[in-house]
């Protein structure tokens, strides 16, 4: 049997050698078809462009692209040469994709032309890349260049209660050995071709369907985005067996195709669907597995267990409405002294394991803070049953989830301060029926102010990205508050009902 690959690079190199001429990736938007050998060249090509713009290993290269043949190329390019690959969200703006910039210390951006106007003011080198055959000549320093296991792969910005994002750094090993967990536990081999239609600037995309699917062997289609009424002709159309998702699309794809899957399309060898990012709702998830006869497998994780910590067996022994069991790392509930709690009680969920994220990038107090005491602390409320499944039921953090978008209340709040009609504010997380959870807003104005909540709305959209913009604005004289002055979001929430 082949040893375990010390870093990505090798990994491709194995995979190539075993089967040069098996189709690893194709290109749903345009056809485009990629073997073993034919991928590797590609991304031997753009990591030989990276290193002509000066990129050497431990620089950072921010993505700022669409789903694409080219956001994979991308990925695999950095690693090449050991620089870190720093995924931008595309749905950003400006100045939120500045901080991410600036805050990584990236000394270059492979960005599409559609995104070429949010970078423009950025104080960064950029290079349009939107296709991967306009590069030219290739990369021969994985020769001479050492790149262990421990060394960063990426740098992945997520948010926290106390502020602006922080830059969690995932290494070689983290993202080689998720990619097995996930691979070993679902059984995935070379014959899987899994559909990534998650986008690729979550490490949903990155480490489910497309490092499993490469640690396997098998092959995966990209997709540019989530589309209901394309979905089942491209599971059709590619044999897909397996695709990643959030409970939003399972819901979409019900209500537009109430009756099942459309006549005349080959699906019998779909496996399963593998949903993550917020719990499915018991009906939607009994609905979907009736209609299409399609399993629901769900899982568990964040950017910093590099993605998935958990999954449900895609068996008989699979629980609906758990996030299933450990799929390789080890995982605790405990209370606020972090002992260990009793099978069936509440506490914070704490994993260890060679998936979990090496540390914050520059930021040694918020690191030492998440592993205390030897564990990674989530932040999130859950609990074990007695056979060993574990059920998330809330956040430690006021973290919304929008359709598996990860939105931090206090960035918002933030900005809805900078208003000069607003006293006060606070945001929380509403019920929705299509997204799981939207985003409202409680205001307080200011003496003699007159603001709409369209006004409001519009002052978000100017300085947030959509998705983060509360929908629902609720003005009122006074934020209920506790003894401490903490926000007693239970009464908040009890306005929007």
């Amino acid at each position: 049997m082949t040893a375990e690959p010390g870093n990505i690079p090798e990994l491709l190199r194995q995979r190539a050698a075993a089967a040069p001429d098996k189709i690893f990736l194709f290109s749903e938007a345009d056809g485009r078809e990629f073997s073993y050998r034919e991928f590797q060249a590609a991304v031997g090509r753009t990591a030989g462009m990276l290193a002509a713009k000066g990129i050497r290993k431990g620089d950072v290269v921010s993505l700022l692209l669409p789903n694409s043949v080219e956001y994979i190329v991308a990925y695999f390019a950095c690693w090449q040469l050991g620089a870190l690959a720093g995924p931008v969200n595309g749905h950003l703006k400006s100045q939120e994709i500045a901080y991410v910039v600036s805050n990584s210390e990236s000394k270059l951006m492979l960005v599409h032309s559609e995104f070429v106007q949010k970078v423009e003011d950025i104080r960064v080198a950029f290079e349009v890349f939107d296709n991967e055959r306009q590069t030219t000549g290739g990369f021969e320093g994985e020769k001479t260049e050492q790149i262990n296991p421990e060394d960063e792969a990426i740098i992945i910005y997520t948010s926290g209660t106390t502020g602006k994002p922080k830059g969690c750094l995932l290494t070689h090993g983290n993202v080689i050995a998720n990619a097995r967990q996930i691979a070993s536990w679902l059984g995935f081999t070379e014959k899987d071709r899994l559909l990534t239609i998650m986008p690729l600037f979550h490490m949903n995309a990155v480490s489910v369907t497309t490092m499993s699917a490469l640690y396997a062997g098998g092959s995966t289609v990209v997709g540019q985005k989530f589309s209901a009424s394309r979905f089942w002709n491209i599971i059709s159309e590619y044999q897909v067996t397996s695709f990643g998702s959030v409970a939003t699309m399972l819901s979409m794809l019900l209500s537009t195709y109430p009756d099942g899957v459309p006549a005349g399309l080959k699906t019998d060898q779909l496996r399963f669907a593998m949903c993550g990012s917020a719990p499915v709702p018991a009906e939607v998830l009994r609905r979907f597995e009736k209609t299409f006869n399609c399993l629901v497998v769900e899982g568990y994780g964040l950017s910093e267990s590099t993605c998935r910590s958990t999954f449900n067996p895609p068996d008989e022994r699979r629980r609906p409405g758990s996030c299933g069991l450990p799929i390789g790392n080890e995982m605790r509930v405990v209370d606020e002294d972090d002992r260990e709690v009793p099978d069936g009680k509440l506490g914070e969920i704490v994993l260890r394991g060679e998936n979990i994220l090496k540390g914050y990038f520059k930021n040694e107090a918020a690191t030492a803070t998440a592993f205390r005491n030897g564990w990674f602390h989530t932040g999130d409320i859950g609990y074990r049953d007695h056979d060993g499944f574990f059920y998330i039921v809330d956040r430690k953090s006021d973290m919304i989830i929008r359709g598996g978008e990860n939105i931090y209340p206090r960035e918002i709040d933030e900005v809805l301060y900078q208003h000069p009609q607003i006293a006060a504010a606070a945001v929380i997380g509403i019920p929705d029926e299509l997204y799981g959870e939207d985003v409202a807003a409680v205001v307080v104005l200011k003496p003699e102010a007159k603001v709409s909540a369209a006004e409001v709305i519009e002052f978000c959209k100017a300085r947030l990205a959509d998705y983060k913009c509360p929908k629902t604005v609720r003005f009122v004289d006074d934020i209920p508050k506790g003894p401490t002055g903490k926000l007693l979001k239970r009464e908040l929430a009890q306005m929007f009902r």
